[in-house]
């Protein structure tokens, strides 16, 4: 086997920066439609909970596809899986441009969705080709990091955006943004060093097995999977869905600070990125500890403001905030934990499995959120009282519990296979 050569720094960063690119505009197009709600249920006349089901259905398929966009990763390098995810994502977006039914809008959010999937865990694997492993833990945290900004892109300026050309013309100005970053992944992007695109064994029934089945084996893998699962639930949740409602009807608060409170989240996720990377990067064996830090501050600000007689001082719920978005980098260790777990050749897919830890509690929190407020809600509708907030958010303690509870098994498993390995390597040495 010929060795490979060292990238040149400049060519390494130009990589990533293209991937990079394409993933801060999947973050927009995923975000575009949070400013248009109002100007959507116009457009197709729909209701509101009609409108929720875009922002579910998107979430729905990309957890869904991050096992299968893993697995097709692993076997047509992440070039052509990334290329493919920006055309699919400008596709989805001009037809949610030109679409003029509900039906074929939430179609268009459908593939919104599906092209959104093939984006990260692309970006994950090209650090993984192209920068020394002492490095890969700053940078992934930085591209988590810059990815929100494709959040920030989609508040202002879109709102700007529909007001100035309406909203045809708005999405489809948006669409052709990924045609751009194509043509630009045509030319300069590559899998490795060595190949332009780097396959991997077929893909048949028994090698998915194989690499589900030895991916899923590794408790490196399952720790990376439950860091993610309680880490980043509670500042989806409520950037998702719940979090307006909360400091509005909850706490007393007005519209303004309910803004401003979740403009906070995503400050507090740009500011701890690199910070968590760099500390992951010089302490790598107490990663897990890290996230249990995190997980215990999370518990702790949310019982002070459940517990806290009458609403919560703004203070404290700018605390709550700022430590919840902490929790958006932290999940980004369990990748760091999947990536020095698997070998390269199952790297994608075992990203895939941990990527769809959060999403899926940030899901079910959603819903139970949801079927509690209407539980302990007088008479039912929408006029929920902040008695019955305090019950719905009560149900994230069942998150961090189990989430806390197989942190603690499986980072011991996982040093024990790391003890053994060590041990076979001083013995054959």
């Amino acid at each position: 086997m010929t060795e490979t050569p060292a990238p040149s720094r400049g060519s390494a960063y130009t990589v990533w920066a293209i991937g990079l690119s394409i993933y801060v505009l999947a973050v927009f197009h995923r975000s575009s439609l949070a400013v248009a709600g109002l100007v959507a249920t116009e457009r197709f006349d729909i209701s509101a909970s009609q409108l929720a089901t875009f922002t579910m259905l998107q979430l729905l398929v990309y957890a869904g596809m991050q096992i299968p966009v893993g697995l097709l990763v692993d076997r047509f390098g992440s070039r052509s899986v990334l290329l493919a995810g920006a055309v699919l994502l400008s596709a989805a977006q001009a037809g949610f441009a030109l679409a003029e039914s509900y039906p074929l809008a939430l179609t268009a959010r459908f593939f919104v969705g599906l092209g959104d999937a093939m984006t990260f865990i692309c970006v994950l694997r090209i650090l993984a080709m192209w920068f020394p492993a002492r490095r890969i833990p700053l940078l992934t945290q930085l591209t988590g990091t810059v990815g929100q900004l494709g959040a920030v892109a989609a508040a202002v300026p879109m709102t700007w955006a529909l007001g100035t050309f309406g909203w045809t013309r708005a999405y489809l100005v948006t669409a052709s943004f990924g045609l751009v970053l194509v043509v630009l992944g045509l030319l300069l992007l590559r899998d490795s060093p060595a190949h332009r695109n780097l396959r991997g064994t077929a893909l048949s029934p028994r090698a998915v097995r194989s690499s589900l089945t030895a991916s899923w084996a590794h408790p490196g893998t399952r720790l990376g999977f439950w860091i993610h699962f309680c880490t980043q639930s509670s500042a989806t949740t409520l950037s998702l869905l719940w979090g307006y409602p909360f400091f509005v009807r909850g706490e007393g608060r007005t519209s303004g600070e309910a803004g401003l409170l979740l403009t906070l989240i995503v400050v507090s996720v740009v500011v701890a990125g690199p910070v968590l990377g760099s500390l992951v990067a010089l302490h790598p064996w107490h990663r897990s500890s890290m996230v249990l830090a995190i997980v215990g501050s999370m518990v702790g600000v949310w019982t002070a403001v459940l517990a806290w007689p009458g609403e919560a001082p703004f203070w404290l719920l700018v605390v709550l905030v700022l430590v919840i978005g902490v929790g958006g980098p932290g999940s980004v260790i369990g990748f760091d934990i999947g990536r020095t777990s698997n070998p390269a050749s199952r790297l994608a897919s075992a990203t895939g499995i941990i990527n769809v830890a959060g999403f899926c509690a940030s899901l079910a929190l959603v819903v139970m959120i949801g079927l509690v407020l209407d539980w302990r809600t007088p008479g039912g509708g929408s006029d929920y009282t902040p008695s019955a907030f305090r019950w719905a958010m009560s149900v994230q303690y069942a998150v961090w519990t189990l989430g806390i509870v197989q942190i603690l098994r499986y980072r011991h498993r996982a040093r024990g296979v790391i003890d053994r390995t060590a041990l076979e390597a001083g013995a054959t040495a």
